[in-house]
């Protein structure tokens, strides 16, 4: 894998890893700030009755009070401002007229680009009381993405990443997704390199400061494996087990890793104080 200094004109996938300076650190704070917000903000409203439709109504009002775009309206014809996945669905879960109800876990998938920089990130939320075992899963996804964050350094590698994840997260009885995977971002929404949830030490693509991209396991109460529905979007469990997703957008430092999208609200993971 080859490596290249962004520019102002980097807005193609060309198969290298872009490297950014100052200014990038800057303008993804920007946007992964915002997002964060909207994620807060979602805090409030996430309750049994409310339409997934409604959810993605706010994002989209939100984004474009702030004068941002929702980075997934119309992208490859999907026609909504974010991903709602309930319950068995993995990720890609499209808003629609079903009403929440008590006991679900529902993810929240929010992109927003902002002055041309995408902040990209997922929580988890509770609706209502839920059962201890979606507890206990959304605790293990959420320590499980913060472990491959914890990773991140110049001079560690993708492996890193993911075997962080995967040693932590099999030993609790649960499983890995292997068919979707952390992306690089920036002034795109994805590109170089894929961030695999799985790995091993010192294998993959080597970590250098000023790369960006997505953390973004998800994790499954059964088996990892998954299928996509006839609506080419929706990803669910084979099994129909449980599953959760976390995910931060991270810059990799000279000494270490910003993440981006940090709740300014303390607001990282249920249950929510709001």
């Amino acid at each position: 894998m080859n490596y290249v200094e962004a520019t102002e004109t980097s807005l193609r996938k060309t198969g290298q890893i872009k490297l950014h300076g100052p200014q990038a650190f800057a303008g993804m704070r920007k946007a992964g700030a915002l997002v964060a917000r909207c994620l807060d903000e979602l805090a409030t409203i996430v309750r049994p009755g409310i339409f997934t439709s409604q959810i993605d109504d706010f994002v989209r009002k939100f984004a474009f009070d702030h004068k941002a775009y929702p980075a997934t309206l119309m992208y490859r014809g999907y026609r909504y401002s974010t991903c709602t996945s309930i319950n068995h669905v993995v990720c890609h879960g499209m808003p629609g007229d079903r009403p929440l109800k008590e006991g679900d876990i529902v993810n929240v998938d929010v992109t927003m680009i902002v002055d041309g920089w995408y902040g990209d990130s997922s929580r988890m939320y509770a609706v209502g009381e839920i059962s201890r075992r979606a507890e206990r899963l959304i605790d293990v996804t959420y320590e499980a993405m913060m472990r491959g964050i914890a990773a991140v350094k110049p001079g560690a590698t993708t492996g890193d990443i993911g075997h962080a994840i995967q040693s932590f997260v099999e030993p609790q009885q649960m499983s890995v997704v292997r068919d979707f995977c952390g992306h690089g971002l920036g002034r795109m929404f994805h590109d170089e390199p894929n961030i695999i949830h799985i790995g091993r030490p010192g294998e993959g693509v080597e970590l250098k400061p000023g790369m960006f991209f997505t953390i973004e396991p998800m994790i499954n109460l059964g088996k990892p494996h998954v299928k996509v529905l006839s609506d080419g979007w929706t990803a669910v469990t084979r099994d129909r087990s449980l599953s959760a997703q976390f995910e931060h957008s991270v810059g990799v430092t000279h000494d270490g890793v910003e993440i981006f999208t940090l709740s300014p609200g303390k607001l990282d993971k249920p249950p929510y104080k709001v």
